[in-house]
């Protein structure tokens, strides 16, 4: 069997930053109990693996009940202002592992709101990077999650105002949600905070799709860019399948010639391995039986 690998796969930046944060402080942990504020990434085998090592989860909620004197990691999505301040109160140790493309869109936020404008994003309500961001841009902060929300929007005609994105929206569907705007508010400015990565993941994906006979997306099934990239495998390849963990390789793919594989942004090295290494394995061990 060959087993072809996507050019860009796995891990982005952001999301290796702050596990490398949660395992260093882990590492250099001298009593402490060390939390993140909600879950790491969207990954149930890197959350495990760090549980096992003593990392616990707070939620967000839970900052005002957090332990005097603790750590806690913030993660790549980035939290709101005054969830920061609550944690200092207490006197815990804050480390920011926020993805510097989300303090990029954040710092934007907060300026342009202090400018008076509104600060509208494109983006998912459920994702912890809108949480935060509308911290930062407060009462002028308006959610936009789809074209059908940006063609409902009353604005006065007057309004200043500035477009930004959730850095892991759909780039077509920010384009639409932009156009619309525009149309409404020719003088909006519109600032694509769309992080590369799920781009590079997306078009290395449809590049190795016509080399191969099905594709394997590994990942988290809560995770976006990874359903994300199952879809587009779905509608390029005639077999495609999510995965979380070398187990589930459904047995119809250790039966083809040329397996590809994709991982979403938050899926550890390791676990990418596996998978190719029980592909390789288990293919060698059919063919000398």
């Amino acid at each position: 069997m060959i087993v072809v690998r996507a050019e860009v796969l796995g891990y982005c930046m952001g999301v290796r930053r702050a596990v490398e944060a949660a395992s260093d402080a882990l590492a250099k942990n001298t009593g402490k109990k060390v939390y993140t504020l909600g879950p790491l990434i969207h990954n149930q085998t890197a959350l495990t693996a760090l549980s096992e090592k003593g990392l616990c989860i707070l939620n967000e909620d839970d900052a005002g009940r957090a332990e005097k004197d603790c750590i806690v990691i913030i993660r790549a999505h980035g939290v709101p202002p005054s969830v920061t301040d609550t944690l200092k109160k207490h006197n815990c140790t804050v480390i920011d592992a926020t993805c510097p493309r989300v303090k990029a869109s954040q710092k934007i936020a907060a300026e342009y709101a202090e400018r008076e404008y509104t600060v509208i994003l494109a983006g998912d309500s459920n994702h912890g990077e809108v949480t935060g961001i509308a911290g930062y841009a407060g009462s002028r902060f308006i959610l936009v999650q789809n074209r059908q929300d940006a063609a409902a929007l009353r604005l006065p005609e007057d309004t200043d105002a500035v477009l930004l994105s959730q850095t892991t929206f759909s780039p077509v569907e920010f384009e639409v949600i932009a156009d619309i705007l525009k149309n409404k508010w020719p003088s909006i400015k519109v600032m694509a905070t769309i992080c590369p990565a799920t781009k590079e993941r997306q078009e290395a994906l449809k590049k190795m799709c016509p080399l191969v006979d099905g594709v394997l997306v590994i990942g988290g099934r809560n995770s976006a860019n990874t359903k994300r990239l199952l879809f587009t495998a779905q509608n390029l390849c005639g077999n495609a399948d999510l995965i979380e963990t070398a187990e589930e390789i459904p047995g119809k793919y250790f039966l083809m010639s040329r397996v590809g594989i994709t991982a979403g942004a938050s899926t550890p090295d390791e676990v990418v391995n596996k998978v190719e290494k029980v592909l390789q394995e288990r293919k060698g061990d059919e063919q000398s039986t």
